[in-house]
């Protein structure tokens, strides 16, 4: 069975940034996706449009493609008041737009009473070097199809 448009997909991959491990599918837990539904990044979705179960890969997926350029807009200086604990740099915190949306940012830096956030993903601006192979391919259940995502085993146990 080939990748198409809502079809479940396992995979093993290994990402790579600069040479460097960044992200892998743990042992025995490929990442499970359903495809057509902007689950993945579009360069590694596209990629894998039409390989089949046992298919290995070599994806390299440019900024536009995965996480976007960076945008140093996206960079802020927020007060320390607006902090409840120890603040550290290099950590990932969340903030709550005004839609009720969740935004990660991570902390560039403390000075005094300010704190220079960023709000660009971590991958945002980086080429991306995926090696991928294709575990598995199925139908998506019309359950997985309404929730718009792949279920695997438990994920719904405590609705």
């Amino acid at each position: 069975m080939n990748i198409t448009q809502d079809k479940v997909v396992e995979i093993d991959y290994v990402l790579k940034v600069d040479g460097e491990v960044v992200d892998a599918s743990e042992g025995g837990e490929p990442l499970t996706y359903l495809h057509g539904h902007n689950n993945i990044i579009p360069g590694l979705e596209r990629a894998l449009e039409g390989k089949r179960q046992g298919d290995s890969l070599h994806v390299t997926v440019q900024p536009e493609d995965g996480y976007g350029a960076r945008d140093e807009d996206n960079v802020e200086t927020l007060d320390r008041e607006d902090f409840e604990d120890d603040i550290e740099v290099g950590a990932t915190y969340y903030a709550q737009a005004e839609d009720g949306s969740v935004l990660p940012f991570t902390v560039l830096a403390v000075e005094g009473e300010t704190v220079q956030v960023d709000f660009n993903a971590p991958l945002a601006g980086k080429v991306l070097d995926f090696d991928v192979t294709v575990r598995g391919v199925r139908d998506a259940t019309a359950e997985e199809l309404e929730h718009g995502h792949a279920h695997t085993p438990g994920m719904h146990d405590e609705e």
